[in-house]
């Protein structure tokens, strides 16, 4: 016995030498929006540009297995401000009320703002954007500028959005860093720039300010990086790879341009497994959440309609209406980023998990009430009648009234977890790619809103036509023991 005890201390000992042999790089997490060329965008399923090339290098160098997530640009300083990231690149500019939030890492490039247009427009100098509609990035320097001095901008999601809503004469020019707009000029031939820049700016990455060991080695990382001429190199290299002309189509006809669009959005470097990834997120997200729903809808059902049945439960019913008061009166996108970023904002908790809890207790709040809505539209007489033969109010509940309850909401019930389905699309938020963000990459990259959403749309609309034929098919079945 003893030697076999000995063994076994033996055998646990090099497990343990085993297992701390194989330590794993501590991870550095990088936030970004990827629709920002030559800084950040998509390529090859792959986050690449000037920021994650300067970043990737300068962990490898500090010890550090770098994560980037893709997220929307307005969120990317309050996942470092909150802890949920270490770092955000995103070509950010330095100013004064950032400053407040997060700390800047020494500047590593100049940019300016600069105006484009249709080579068409009679826009020719800065004096001519009063009383024009601009375009602009939702919460960058350029929304602030123009604001500020010019006039109140339309304000699109992302650069590639904007430039796409110019060339579909939505706005009149569209207010961008310079290095975005070179990229956009070069692949769309119809647009020019004015010559004089609107204003100039520094960029810097993002780190939190809980972070001061961090922002000091990283800064020493950047500045050696700067000194060699390494970070120049860097910066040439990308902005010369995404200064490449896009061949000109020819002219194939309407179908033909169809053909070739189809080929550009969806064949070309496999675009459409963003699509296909998208949607897979979006299945797992709305699948779970329905479940988390229903659970928490019955329950919270349940507890009020027996408040009002009985008069007891009080304190749970008042818990119950504070809920359904909260998250009916908040829209879903609020309540999955306070839930992102404020509730597990110290725990590392993986994204689709959240997304799964936010939307299933907004589905919750809803499918409350409809249930509880079939409850009572269920005669009281045979709740008493129930009762009369000796069933107790909960043996009631479950055998009489729930099940008839259920086939009576059944409908309401089916529509809930179809809006449901398309309420996911807000996921992009906390750098979820669902389907909605598939659609969104691949528009950054080929600057075509038809067909990636029209494939988005089409997608989701056959999803809902399969639910909408299964829940016919379950009503039918109910129907028929009547």
């Amino acid at each position: 016995m003893m030697k076999r005890f000995f063994f076994l201390l033996l055998f646990a000992a090099a497990l343990c030498i085993a297992g701390c042999g194989k330590q794993e790089k501590p991870k550095l997490v990088m936030v970004t929006n990827a629709t920002f060329p030559p800084y950040e965008y998509v390529a090859n399923q792959r986050i690449e540009g000037i920021d994650p090339h300067i970043v990737r290098e300068i962990a490898s160098r500090l010890g550090y297995e770098l994560v980037i997530q893709d997220m929307s640009f307005d969120a990317v300083i309050a996942a470092v401000q909150s802890g949920k990231a270490d770092i955000a690149a995103s070509g950010l500019t330095v100013t004064d009320e950032r400053k407040k939030q997060i700390n800047f890492t020494i500047p590593y490039v100049v940019a300016e703002q600069v105006v484009i247009v249709k080579k068409s427009s009679p826009v020719r100098t800065l004096k001519d954007l009063k009383g024009k509609r601009i375009g602009v990035q939702h919460g960058t320097t350029g929304d602030t500028f123009v604001a500020k001095n010019i006039c109140e901008p339309e304000r699109f999601s992302t650069g590639p959005v904007a430039v796409a809503a110019l060339l579909k004469d939505k706005v009149d020019v569209v207010v961008i860093d310079n290095e975005p707009a070179q990229v956009f000029l070069k692949q769309r031939r119809e647009l020019r720039l004015l010559k004089e820049p609107l204003t100039a700016e520094e960029y810097a990455f993002a780190i939190g300010k809980h972070n001061k060991e961090l922002l000091g080695r990283f800064n020493k990382e950047l500045e050696k990086m700067r000194n060699s001429g390494e970070l120049a190199g860097i910066i040439k290299h990308y902005k010369d790879l995404n200064s490449q002309s896009s061949p000109v189509a020819a002219d194939n006809g309407y179908w033909g341009g169809i053909k070739e669009s189809f080929k550009l959005n969806f064949v070309k470097d496999k675009r459409y497994l963003y699509l296909l990834n998208g949607f897979w997120v979006t299945v797992k997200v709305s699948f779970f959440a329905v479940l988390l729903g229903i659970v928490i809808g019955f329950g919270t059902a349940i507890i009020r309609s027996a408040a009002d049945q009985t008069g007891k439960f009080k304190l749970a019913d008042f818990f119950c209406r504070l809920y359904l008061t909260v998250i009916r009166g908040t829209p879903v996108v609020v309540q999955l980023l306070i839930i992102y970023f404020v509730i597990f904002g110290a725990v590392d908790v993986d994204k689709v998990i959240v997304a799964i809890i936010a939307f299933g207790i907004n589905s919750g709040a809803y499918v409350a009430e409809i249930i509880r809505g079939g409850i009572m539209s269920i005669d009281k007489g045979q709740m008493e009648a129930a009762r009369s033969l000796g069933l107790s109010y909960w043996q009631s509940m479950r055998e009489i009234i729930l099940p008839q309850a259920f086939k009576t909401a059944l409908p309401s019930l089916g529509n809930e977890f179809i809006v449901l389905l398309k309420e996911t699309s807000v996921s992009g938020y906390i750098a979820l790619q669902d389907l909605t963000k598939g659609g969104d990459i691949i528009r950054s990259q080929t600057y075509d809103a038809f067909l990636p959403l029209l494939a988005v749309a089409a997608i989701y609309l056959a999803v809902v036509v399969l639910l909408g034929k299964l829940l016919e098919c379950l009503e039918k079945r109910l129907k028929r023991n009547e």
